[in-house]
């Protein structure tokens, strides 16, 4: 927006591009150091859970019987349960049961970076051919009306796949995205005028 306030359709398909390639790297690379972070806690978390259960069995295993008694079953049950899961892998057992690990919830750092990029590559994508279809005189309007229909229909898929409520999550994204595309609609119009 702030490019094509400022210049024609050339320069706003070159800083299209440039945005489109900049903007996945970087939510790349924040979701890999962000993922990544996680994961170390998961390793670190794994390493002292191990830790507990070599010095001390006998303790993790009532530890262990202990959350499944909080989860409603009988001392009885829950030690039995216990003892079963104790026996056939104990780490396996403490890292679900007692920190809330799953191989559906572990850290991927390069799966969430690769899905954070193709997701911010797709999103630039919308406007980016906007830009490079309607014709020039009127590539900030388009962009403008398209991208704002662009936001709200995703706002609705996801709030839809979160079970959110739609409206909230359409005004919510609709009202952000028109003020970031007015602050750099204003800045090109300051900054990108010849002097």
């Amino acid at each position: 927006m702030g490019v094509a306030a400022a210049s024609g359709r050339a320069e706003v398909l070159v800083a299209g591009m440039a945005g489109l390639a900049a903007g996945a790297l970087a939510m790349a690379a924040g979701e890999y150091v962000s993922v990544s972070s996680q994961a170390d806690t998961e390793k670190a978390d794994t390493l002292r859970e191990k830790a507990e259960i070599d010095a001390d069995p006998a303790e993790e295993l009532r530890a262990l019987a202990g959350i499944y008694e909080d989860r409603g079953l009988t001392p009885g049950l829950a030690f039995e349960v216990a003892t079963a899961l104790h026996a056939k892998d104990p780490l396996a057992a403490h890292l679900r049961d007692e920190l809330g690990f799953s191989e559906h919830t572990e850290a991927k750092p390069l799966l969430a970076a690769g899905a954070s990029a193709a997701s911010f590559a797709v999103g630039a994508a919308l406007p980016l051919a906007t830009a490079a279809l309607v014709p020039e005189a009127v590539i900030s309007l388009w962009v403008t009306v398209l991208s704002l229909m662009f936001l709200a229909v995703l706002g609705a898929v996801g709030a839809k796949a979160g079970g959110a409520p739609m409206a909230r999550a359409v005004m919510r994204v609709t009202f952000w995205g028109a003020a970031a595309m007015a602050v750099t609609a204003l800045v090109g119009k300051l900054f990108g005028a010849v002097v």
